[in-house]
């Protein structure tokens, strides 16, 4: 049987696939000159680095839970097959393959390159500015049992999994299976897990998140991370910043005044003094950004309910990656719904 219809023809004109298959397309022109690098010189050839990152990103897009169903989707589903970029007969790969290159060339430099790509995509098309932001964090649970939170010494008393009556703290105990794992829970009344810490700096204008940052979770890495995220985006004098009451320690309203950054952080009055002056909580700005920054969390609920992060599905921090890899998705899919149809370039040049 012979069929004379393309598989761009399949695609509806109208599908909301096409606008971020142009924002893909003009992230990964960016990138030519560090995927040239990553070709196979020798032996059998790898699958391409562009259509490797298409096929991941629909993963994340479409929820899709596996490499094996990833592929399967790939073999029978003409939308897939024209995003990453295949024609109609040719070949899938098998997904220990797409697993292997995968892991060999998707790396955290790649992933940082293709995030940083996204944000100066928004900052080109004058979709974000250098004047409001917000900041917060989550934390990621790792892929691993509390059974394996065990004594660093080895001691277990002879009880084997009984944790009743034995205190355990991540000074004490560590995970066998992924030592990079920490003992953490979200607040008060709710449950510890062994988990990582995930934060995200966002823009108030369009919610565009401008800076990602994974790393073991402790009772001060939001707060450490916001610092570093700070630095990486070059946020400084007249900017402000928006947060929870997580936030407002003398230490980190000290850190942000010296960079000349205004906090705009909610006030914990719970038994102390807040750590900057009230005329600021009774500014018009500090309103606006209070309501703004709670958009951060709609990053958060699309990352793990659609992007997969609700629980990691692999060990060690290696995860950074991956989670930078999914806030660069949910910035292309909040520029093609602000309408970034056809992306303007530096000197107005178009693709």
């Amino acid at each position: 049987m012979f069929s004379y219809v393309s598989v761009e023809q399949r695609v509806p004109a109208d599908h909301p696939i096409r606008k971020l298959r142009v924002l893909v397309d003009t992230t990964l022109a960016g990138l030519d000159a560090e995927f040239s690098s990553r070709y196979a010189k020798h032996g059998r050839p790898s699958i391409p680095p562009e259509r490797l990152l298409r096929a991941a990103l629909l993963q994340v897009v479409y929820s899709v839970r596996s490499e094996r169903l990833l592929m399967e989707q790939m073999d029978y589903n003409l939308l897939f097959r024209w995003f990453v970029g295949l024609n109609i007969d040719d070949p899938v790969w098998d997904h220990s393959t797409f697993s292997f290159n995968r892991d060999r060339l998707f790396d955290a430099e790649i992933a940082q390159h293709f995030f940083q790509h996204t944000v100066l995509l928004a900052r080109v098309n004058e979709l974000v500015s250098d004047e409001h932001f917000s900041v917060d964090g989550t934390l990621l649970e790792a892929w691993v049992s509390h059974k394996s939170f065990c004594p660093k010494d080895g001691d277990d008393d002879g009880r084997g999994d009984d944790f009743r009556g034995r205190p355990r703290s991540n000074d004490t105990h560590a995970s066998t299976t992924d030592p990079d794992a920490r003992l953490m829970r979200k607040g008060k009344g709710k449950e510890a897990m062994l988990s990582y810490q995930a934060s995200t700096l966002m823009e108030n204008r369009n919610g565009i998140i401008v800076a990602v940052d994974v790393r073991h979770a402790t009772g001060t890495s939001e707060r450490e991370a916001a610092l570093a995220m700070l630095v990486e985006a070059g946020i400084g004098n007249g900017a402000t910043l928006g947060a929870d009451k997580g936030y407002d320690t003398q230490d980190f309203v000290d850190s942000l005044k010296a960079r000349g950054v205004h906090p705009h952080i909610a006030r914990n009055t719970s038994g102390r003094r807040s750590a900057f002056d009230e005329h600021i909580a009774r500014s018009k700005g500090y309103a606006i950004s209070q309501q703004v920054r709670k958009r951060i969390e709609q990053g958060f609920g699309w990352a793990k309910t659609f992007g997969g992060l609700r629980k990691l599905r692999h060990v060690g921090l290696c995860w950074r990656a991956f989670t930078t890899w999914t806030f660069a998705a949910y910035n292309l899919i909040r520029l093609g719904g602000i309408g970034v149809n056809r992306p303007v370039f530096p000197g107005g040049s178009k693709p």
